[in-house]
């Protein structure tokens, strides 16, 4: 039977780029042909309010999945993507599944205290979809209580983005040991996929710089693709879109469709088969063939 791969993406350090990463790998990958689901698991609800959810659409939250009140189709919003895809001549109308989130899931800790096995709640919420979809992501909250552990028990990679400064360096290893420690006591069948550095500005010493200390200290498990600072990354959120959908000619989309490229071959234990040049994604099997897909707005 077809199973999802589930992903966490995580830093317990606010403002490094983690549910930004989320919706825009998560629209990348449906531009790639993949059904997602992306699931919102911090208490602030940002990734929902990113995505312009009104609490008014919302019946359900990921809380209530997790409490067993609703199957978790019912708490599923559909959000188009405000993008076209063309492969081949042929224009394609996407879409991406969103589990939201709301205040109340900030009382999982006490509500859950007692609960038998509760660190594989969430677990055995998705599993009961983990067919419908190619790819499940979590935004996890900047903590590592209970709802983050229970995102690293239902993942099979977690991914960590980073914001190139030195503080963000500081705060890994701590980081690190709380992630190995759940390998170990709670879900052996999770790996670390990869860091993701953001926020990068090549004319900064100090983005080059902490770049190469990740390079250093942690060799491959830096991933290639790194996020560039980009004024589209931060707009996009305030119109309710992804970058693809915002301003798909831009730096933050080609690094966000590389960025998915990459932790696609990063999954799938394979080489990337496709790049990105000027917003277009190119093949890299066979020079022969040319543009598969050009992504373009829908405004």
């Amino acid at each position: 039977m077809h199973q999802a791969e589930a992903a966490a993406f995580l830093n317990q350090k606010g403002g490094v780029g983690k549910t930004t990463s989320v919706v825009n790998v998560g629209a990348g990958l449906s531009i790639l042909g993949k059904k997602v689901l992306i699931v919102d698991l911090d208490p602030q609800g940002h990734l929902t309010g990113f995505l312009g959810i009104d609490p008014d659409e919302i019946d359900y939250t990921i809380y209530d999945v997790m409490r067993g009140r609703v199957h978790p189709r019912e708490a599923i919003i559909t959000r188009p993507l405000r993008a076209r895809i063309y492969i081949g001549g042929s224009e394609s109308q996407l879409s991406m599944s969103v589990i939201p989130a709301a205040l109340d899931l900030s009382d999982a800790d006490t509500t859950f205290a007692n609960t038998f096995e509760r660190e594989h709640l969430l677990k055995r919420a998705i599993a009961r979809i983990n067919g419908d979809y190619d790819y499940i992501l979590f935004d996890c909250p900047p903590s590592l209580g209970l709802i983050t552990v229970n995102a690293l028990v239902a993942s099979n990679k977690v991914f960590i983005p980073i914001q190139t400064e030195f503080l963000a360096l500081k705060s890994l290893e701590s980081l690190m040991e709380k992630i190995e420690s759940v390998m170990a006591e709670l879900n052996p069948d999770l790996t670390i996929g990869g860091l993701i550095a953001t926020r990068y500005d090549g004319r900064k010493v100090l983005s080059r710089t902490v770049v190469e200390a990740l390079k250093e200290q942690y060799g491959a498990l830096l991933l290639d693709t790194v996020i560039r600072e980009n004024i589209v990354l931060a707009e996009s959120p305030r119109f309710g879109k992804d970058v693809f959908s915002y301003r798909p000619r831009s730096y933050g989309m080609e690094d966000y469709l590389n960025l998915s490229l990459e932790i696609m071959g990063r999954i799938a234990a394979a080489n990337t088969l496709f790049s990105v040049e000027r917003g277009v994604i190119k093949s890299n099997v066979d020079d022969a063939v040319s543009d598969i897909a050009g992504v373009v707005s829908n405004n």
